[in-house]
């Protein structure tokens, strides 16, 4: 296997998306693939400096860590600090670029989607699975036009899209099905399977919706992951915690391997992989 991608989405943010990115990333390199995790654009007021001092987000150096990598500023090329409500510091390949404001950013985009496309390739050449993760949701079609975090950066990988709903909130069947009536038909094509994520409760009485999602939406569940209490530290402390390898309070590679180990127990990782290897032929995309 080389040169394949998988894209984790969201209907929302927070719904465990960077998580299980990072046990995803865990049990590919288990399994013996060079794995390398990938988020195009990412917000967060936290932030990893790397060995050659470069900023990147916080949850694309955790997840560089399940893959036992070195933290890169190519798996986060672009970083967005809040600096007020409607407006960040950009922060281009771990170098602070400027302030700007919302519509500011929004009309940069275009001149950032090559950088981004260049930057995926490299890595990609450099790995035989990249693990991709989405930010927010990708039915914000306010924003689908200079979209290179969800869809627009499926297409540019070339990536199967497993979309993920987190069942704690509530509403998880509304949001699924949601999420994929607001997609174009060629981004639904990509949709190769769903996760709800954070379920507690009776799986029995839960089985009929998921039999009933996957007629309304046409597009398997891949499992369903129960809520579980990890011990992998939050963003203040996470820094810390992937740089100071000695501290005896937490071991990150064995938080990494049980995490790992839930997951493969709850998802049909033979799916997974079969996603994996049959890719996305953009040639049929726009039929």
């Amino acid at each position: 296997m080389k040169n394949k991608s998988i894209m984790i989405q969201g209907t929302g943010s927070s719904v465990g998306k960077s998580l299980i990115c990072a046990a995803l990333c865990r049990i590919f390199t288990q399994d013996g693939y060079k794995v390398n995790p990938f988020k195009s654009q990412n917000m967060s007021s936290n932030f990893y400096i790397t060995k050659d001092g470069l900023e990147m987000a916080v949850a694309q150096a955790m997840q560089a860590e399940a893959c036992k990598k070195e933290p890169s500023v190519d798996m986060n090329p672009i970083l967005l600090k809040p600096l007020t409500d409607k407006g960040s510091q950009v922060v281009i390949s771990g170098k602070a670029f400027r302030g700007m404001n919302a519509e500011e950013y929004f009309s940069f985009k275009p001149q950032l989607k090559h950088r981004i496309a260049d930057i995926y390739e490299n890595l990609s050449n450099r790995s035989d699975i990249v693990v991709i993760e989405g930010a927010g949701s990708p039915a914000e079609i306010n924003l689908k036009r200079e979209d290179f975090v969800n869809m627009g950066m499926a297409k540019i990988a070339k990536a199967p899209v497993v979309l993920v709903g987190d069942i704690d909130r509530g509403g998880v069947f509304a949001s699924l099905a949601g999420t994929m009536l607001l997609l174009d038909e060629d981004e639904k094509r990509r949709v190769k399977g769903v996760i709800i994520n954070k379920f507690r409760g009776s799986y029995e009485l839960l089985k009929p919706g998921l039999r009933m999602l996957e007629d309304i939406i046409n597009i398997p569940v891949l499992g369903v992951i129960p809520y579980f209490v990890h011990n992998l530290p939050e963003e203040d402390s996470l820094c810390d915690s992937l740089k100071d390898k000695g501290d005896d309070s937490i071991d990150i590679g064995d938080q990494f391997d049980i995490l790992a180990d839930v997951i493969r127990k709850n998802l049909d990782m033979s799916k997974v992989y079969k996603i994996l290897e049959e890719g996305i032929n953009d040639q049929h995309m726009d039929r």
